[in-house]
């Protein structure tokens, strides 16, 4: 473990952050933000990688398949984090997104230390959930070499499941050959051995650009507007009548009784207000479409 841990990027002393305990409050802040800028170019080199990562994604979700994601820690938080976040913003099944950590959803909030080294925990969680190759397992791991989320990738290979990596330091280290991997290096961190911090960063950019890439993929967008939105709460329900205002270019009262008739389907609302059809004629349109809005406008 010493020999692998020294091999690894995130586990390197910065030689820019080497006297940040004897700084001020707002010049600890500017070397974390002087390290965070690099992030965004560090995530860019592996375009090519999360773009076919998507296009993966939004094929499992079309044939049927779930988005799996794996992790233990902060990797493991993130991507139960964006596996949580889709529903609400897309309007996604909770069941089509799946988010497993390590220890349990117990760890969101309490780190359970050791949890990772957990081999056997990553497959009785696939099992749980009943893996089958129609899914797309993403392993999310800053070292490379978790122990549970290796053997949760290697388990969905031996299951003929597409797989991909995110990883914040060199694939040669890997132990698990994944269909792809994102190799996000972003070099050591402001403290050292500190995942959580530019390393988390990079593994939230790829995890957003994933998804979103994906959804946009499936027509669950118009533009950029979120258009498969559904108004489940007081602040969805304002954000989808303002993007109906906005669209339609009709005022509020319009907008509010348009979303009550299509229930609370923004997407269902705009093809009744649009084509001056039903809700179930809007309804069968969208299905016909595949769910494209533009295809139909």
């Amino acid at each position: 473990m010493l020999a692998h841990l020294a091999s690894l990027d995130t586990e390197r002393v910065n030689p820019d952050t080497l006297n940040i305990d004897e700084l001020s409050p707002i010049d600890i802040v500017r070397a974390i933000n002087s390290e965070d800028r690099k992030v965004a170019d560090v995530v860019a080199k592996a375009i090519p990688e999360i773009a076919k990562a998507a296009e993966i994604a939004a094929n499992t979700l079309k044939e049927g398949g779930r988005i799996i994601y794996m992790g233990a820690g902060t990797s493991g938080r993130l991507g139960v984090l964006d596996a949580a976040e889709c529903p609400p913003t897309f309007g996604t099944d909770p069941k089509q997104i799946v988010g497993l950590i390590s220890g349990g959803y117990d760890t969101l909030i309490l780190s359970k230390e050791g949890a990772e080294d957990h081999q056997e925990w990553a497959i009785e969680d696939l099992k749980k959930i009943n893996l089958t190759p129609k899914d797309f397992v993403i392993g999310i791991a800053a070292s490379v070499k978790t122990p549970y989320t290796n053997s949760g990738v290697q388990y969905a290979i031996e299951h003929k499941c597409p797989t991909a990596m995110i990883i914040c330091n060199s694939k040669k280290n890997l132990t698990v050959q994944p269909d792809v991997v994102i190799e996000l290096i972003v070099g050591p961190e402001v403290i050292t051995g500190s995942t959580r911090m530019k390393s988390g960063t990079a593994q939230k950019m790829a995890l957003n650009m994933i998804t979103t890439t994906a959804m946009i993929l499936l027509g669950k967008t118009y533009g950029n507007l979120m258009v498969d939105l559904r108004a489940t709460s007081e602040k969805l329900t304002v954000r989808s009548r303002k993007i109906l205002m906005d669209f339609l270019e009709i005022d509020y009262d319009t907008a509010d009784d348009l979303l009550n008739r299509s229930g609370g389907s923004v997407k269902t609302a705009i093809v009744m207000h649009k084509l001056n059809v039903s809700k179930v004629e809007a309804e069968s349109k969208l299905h016909h479409a595949s769910g494209f809005l533009k295809r139909i406008l």
